[in-house]
C-alpha cells in the first residue's frame, strides 16, 4: 500500500542514469499537449528511444510541426489526435480511446503535459470562469483520459503501463498569486496517491507525478517575463527524468512524486 505522505517524500535519480537505446521499442505511447514546449520534448525523445508517439494537441496545424520534426528525424511514425480539453465531454474522451485502440490496439504509456496557466493574479481575483478553465485542463483531462485508458494500459507487457502527470513546483511549494493553476496540480499528487494504492495488484500499472522545476519552458516565461531562458535550466534536463519514469526504469515501489 502506498502510505507515504506525498509531501516532503520526493523520488530522486541517479546521477549516472542512462535510458538504454531502444528501450521504448514497439511501445505506443500517448503525450497529452504536445505541441507544447515540454510536451514537444518529451514526444521528440519518446520517438528517439523508439515509441510510436500518438500526438495530442488543441490544433491541427501545431501537430503538423511536431509529426513533421519526428518523421524527418527518421523516428517511428506518429498519430495525432485533436481533442480540445477546455470543452471535451465524456463522449470525447471515450472517442479518443476508441481512436486509439482502433489504430494500435495497445497502448504502453501516457505523458501528461499539457496543462492551462493564466497570468499570476491575486486568488480574490480568480473568477468561476478561470477555475473552470484550470480545473478542466489540469484535472479533469487527466483523470479522464487515463480512465478510459485503463483496459489498454492493464493489458500492456511488463514494465510498461506508465503514466507520468506533470505538475509544478507551487503545487507542492504553494505561495501567492499562483492560486488556481498551483491548487489543481496539486491535487494531481492526491489522485494519483489513490490510484496507486487501488492498483497496488496490477503489477503492469505505474502512476508517477513529475515536478520539473525552474525550466526554460514557456509556461516559465508567462510567470517569470523579467527572466532569460538562459538563466534556467533548459528542457532538455528533463529528459533523463521523462525516460526514466514513462520506461518503466522506476520500480514499483519508488515514491510516487519526482522532483528534478
Amino acid at each position: 500500500m502506498f502510505n507515504t505522505p506525498f509531501i516532503g517524500a520526493f523520488g530522486t535519480l541517479a546521477a549516472d542514469y542512462q535510458p538504454a537505446e531502444g528501450c521504448l521499442k514497439d511501445r505506443v505511447i500517448l503525450v497529452t499537449g504536445a505541441s507544447g514546449s515540454i510536451g514537444r520534448v518529451a514526444a521528440m525523445t519518446f520517438a528517439k528511444y523508439g515509441a510510436t508517439v500518438i500526438l495530442h494537441g488543441r490544433k491541427q496545424s501545431r501537430l503538423n510541426n511536431i509529426y513533421d520534426a519526428i518523421e524527418t528525424a527518421g523516428f517511428p511514425q506518429p498519430a495525432n489526435i485533436v481533442l480540445d480539453f477546455l470543452t471535451a465531454t465524456e463522449a470525447d474522451y471515450k472517442g479518443m480511446a476508441e481512436t486509439i485502440f482502433a489504430g494500435f490496439k495497445r497502448l504502453d504509456g501516457i505523458f501528461h503535459a499539457a496543462s492551462h496557466m493564466e497570468p499570476l493574479t491575486p486568488l480574490a481575483l480568480q473568477n468561476v470562469t478561470s477555475w473552470n478553465a484550470h480545473f478542466a485542463v489540469n484535472v479533469l483531462a487527466p483523470v479522464s483520459v487515463t480512465r478510459v485508458c485503463l483496459p489498454m494500459l492493464k493489458r500492456a507487457p511488463e514494465k510498461n503501463g506508465n503514466v507520468v502527470f506533470l505538475s509544478e513546483t507551487h503545487a507542492i511549494e504553494p505561495t501567492a498569486y499562483w492560486g488556481a493553476f498551483a491548487t489543481t496540480k496539486a491535487m494531481l499528487s492526491s489522485m494519483t496517491t489513490i490510484w496507486n494504492d487501488e492498483f497496488q495488484h496490477d503489477s503492469s500499472l505505474r502512476l508517477r507525478v513529475l515536478v520539473p522545476g525552474p525550466i526554460a519552458s514557456h509556461m516559465r516565461a508567462m510567470s517569470h517575463p523579467g527572466e532569460l531562458p538562459s538563466e534556467v535550466a533548459p528542457i532538455d534536463s528533463l529528459i533523463p527524468h521523462m525516460m526514466y519514469l514513462i520506461s518503466g526504469d522506476a520500480p514499483l515501489d519508488a515514491p510516487l512524486i519526482y522532483k528534478k
